[in-house]
């Protein structure tokens, strides 16, 4: 019997509310998973996730409702096989451009003779160590595949990726794409907006699932209110580095100062 993909299946049914993951920690990981996300993502291109730290951390999410999303640093065929054997179910692939590149993607997470990944029942986690008799049959039926689009470039290409099968939703960069439109670091300008909107809309419109981070409350209402599939509204990083800064400033009027000089 499968491992059923409940991020996968409530795609298209319900909006998932979502927590980036960046400590690269198993315990930590389950703190989140323990707080109620629907979703939980794995970094591994700016988070120093590996393999090993990516496995406990699937391991720490397993026994809770949460889902994991693992995000690994680039769309590499031999990396995608590794997470997908040790268990990984659904993928956010970053800074897809071409078609070239997606029609790639959806060959990696499947097997011969629809794709190109490699055949391991006996070594993988994802097949309980070959203990679930279907599972090369029936695997892509529980494979999640996100792409992100991030640049200028992927915009231009995104209609013609969407076409593609195999495919369950685009996730838009809102940070990335800001640099390549020439406002680095300002995802909330508003041509950036108008041109994240117009992706999710458009994604939508062609049968995908869009995704997006956004951890400004006013900006993220806008996405949900767009209908925008799954959410991450948060950093586990960032949430604790603001809540430790929020509450030393409870008691220590000089924190600014400490924090921009880095020390006394």
């Amino acid at each position: 019997m499968q491992v059923t993909n409940y991020f996968k299946h409530k795609l298209k049914t319900q909006q998932q509310i979502g927590l980036w993951i960046g400590l690269a920690d198993a315990y930590g990981t389950e703190i989140a998973a323990n707080a109620g996300y629907d979703w939980l993502l794995i970094d591994g291109e700016h988070a120093p996730s590996d393999l090993r730290t990516t496995l406990s951390q699937l391991q720490s999410i397993a026994a809770y409702p949460s889902q994991a999303v693992v995000r690994p640093p680039i769309g590499s065929v031999q990396l995608i096989k590794q997470l997908l054997d040790i268990g990984a179910q659904t993928l956010l692939i970053p800074m897809v451009e071409t078609v070239e590149q997606a029609e790639l993607m959806v060959k990696a997470v499947r097997y011969p003779p629809e794709g190109i990944r490699g055949v391991g029942a006996a070594l993988a986690r994802a097949t309980r160590w070959n203990s679930i008799p279907d599972y090369y049959q029936r695997a892509h039926e529980e494979i999640c595949l996100l792409i992100q689009i991030e640049s200028v470039t992927g915009l231009e290409n995104l209609d013609a990726i969407l076409q593609l099968d195999g495919i369950d939703g685009v996730f838009i960069g809102a940070v990335d794409l800001s640099a390549t439109m020439g406002y680095q670091g300002d995802p909330n300008h508003p041509e950036v907006q108008k041109a994240v909107v117009d992706a999710i809309q458009r994604i939508r419109a062609a049968g995908k699932a869009a995704g997006i981070l956004s951890t400004q409350h006013e900006v993220t209402q806008k996405y949900l209110e767009l209908g925008t599939e799954f959410v991450a509204v948060g950093v586990d990083t960032s949430v604790l580095m603001n809540s430790l800064r929020d509450l030393l400033g409870k008691y220590r009027k000089d924190i600014n100062v400490i924090h921009l000089t880095g020390g006394y």
